[in-house]
């Protein structure tokens, strides 16, 4: 196969075939990671013992079995964190996030790959309070990778990560709020919120988005030899999914007829560094004047939002906006089921129906995913959702994932919603 599972396991009652990774081409994927032992149940570490306060803090213990996990995957794929291009971060309790940074320092040293660290209502593993996923490349592999550091684009004080990342064509920017001031020390940027004491000034989604856009990501972009018109793939978090509507006046702006893949995940509210903050995006793009260029696909299939396209293709990947089981009438028909599980599994089933669609249009087969996220709004219903990829996908073991979200979805109803990467041969 084009893609190798990497260290598989067998989760839950019904043992469903999960890969802890994967491998293709000279990119390796970490997915899913939390501080697990080898058969994917929790680790000692997240367990407090007769004296809990007799040793190092629990999330410190923690964040270093999630680390030595990673490296578990990223070794097992003939990579390791120094050759990380990006990470993403969800943790279920805020107060862990600083023994998270502390491990990665110690880890990682002076090279932290561009990150996202989001606050989510709950994990896999009801007892782990922080998950990651990772994409490296192989040192074998001939991409080029150098750290980019544009003159004026701040960074959070206490994250010390690279805001940007060029492996060859692909630049990997890390996730940014509206943010002003050196270390982001001055929280939220004025011109990013409607003025004290008025009420419409403005609008706070907007004026957030857009302050990321002209002031981070274009800035990060433009110092890495991309643009706007070259993005293929962003992660927008959300603190209000009501605010998509607002947000895509903003987006539609800025990117015009060049929208990338687009995914909006709702999050905890705060959900982000900084409390009060509305929104946060992390963004991959293409060199300008590389060689690989963006395609979209999936054209006969609907976008979940106007303007946007369902995936696109950039190089040997195909990149999807995140996916709900919606058509024009909202939930599809044969989702509106009282039970869960049925509902959850005819919605999977939609939507594996649409990826795979969309990649046999880009010459290549859903058994091919590097990247599976699945964002729930009730997590007892990651496991039914599992028993939709067993049965289309014949056992293979799976990079995938799975967070719950604060409900609802982009469509009343949907209680599913998955981003996907695959790879094309």
């Amino acid at each position: 196969m084009p893609v190798e599972a990497l260290l598989p396991v067998q989760l839950g009652p019904e043992r469903f075939p999960v890969a802890r990774g994967a491998r293709a081409g000279g990119w390796v994927f970490a997915s899913g990671v939390m501080a697990t032992d080898p058969k994917g149940g929790p680790a000692a570490e997240l367990k407090d013992g007769a004296r809990p306060l007799s040793s190092e803090p629990r999330w410190y213990r923690e964040a270093s079995r999630l680390f030595q996990c990673a490296e578990e995957v990223l070794h097992a794929g003939g990579t390791d964190l120094s050759r990380a291009v990006r990470t993403d971060q969800y943790f279920s309790d805020w107060r862990a996030v600083p023994f998270f940074h502390q491990v990665r320092r110690e880890r990682c040293g002076s090279y932290i790959a561009p990150s996202t660290s989001i606050l989510e209502p709950g994990l896999r593993l009801p007892q782990a309070g922080m998950a990651m996923e990772v994409i490296a490349v192989r040192p074998d592999s001939g991409l080029q990778l150098t750290p980019v550091y544009p003159p004026g684009l701040d960074v959070p004080a206490t994250s010390s990560f690279v805001p940007v990342v060029k492996a060859d064509d692909f630049v990997f920017v890390a996730g940014f709020l509206a943010a002003w001031k050196p270390g982001d020390l001055g929280g939220i940027a004025p011109e990013a919120k409607v003025p004290e004491g008025h009420l419409w000034k403005g609008n706070r989604i907007q004026l957030e988005a857009d302050y990321i856009v002209r002031k981070k990501l274009k800035p990060a972009l433009e110092g890495a030899g991309a643009s706007l018109a070259s993005a293929v793939k962003a992660q927008v978090y959300l603190a209000d999914i009501n605010d998509v509507p607002a947000f895509n006046q903003v987006w539609a702006r800025h990117f015009g007829d060049r929208i990338p893949a687009t995914t909006f995940v709702p999050t905890l509210n705060p959900g982000f560094a900084i409390a009060d903050a509305r929104c946060e995006i992390n963004l991959i793009a293409l060199a300008e004047a590389g060689t690989t260029k963006r395609n979209d696909v999936g054209s006969g299939s609907p976008a979940v939002c106007d303007g946007h396209p369902v995936a696109v293709r950039a190089g040997n990947f195909i990149c999807f906006s995140g996916l709900v089981a919606a058509d024009e009438s909202g939930l599809v028909k044969a989702a509106r089921a009282k039970r869960s599980d049925v509902s959850v599994q005819a919605q999977m089933d939609y939507l594996l129906d649409l990826a795979e669609r969309t990649c046999r249009e880009a010459g290549t087969t859903l058994a091919n995913a590097v990247r599976i996220q699945q964002f729930h709004t009730n997590l007892k219903e990651f496991y039914p959702a599992c028993r939709t990829w067993k049965r289309r996908l014949r056992g293979r073991p799976l990079p995938i994932s799975a967070l719950q979200v604060p409900g609802p979805l982009l469509v009343p109803g949907c209680t599913v919603q998955l981003d996907l990467w695959v790879y094309v041969p």
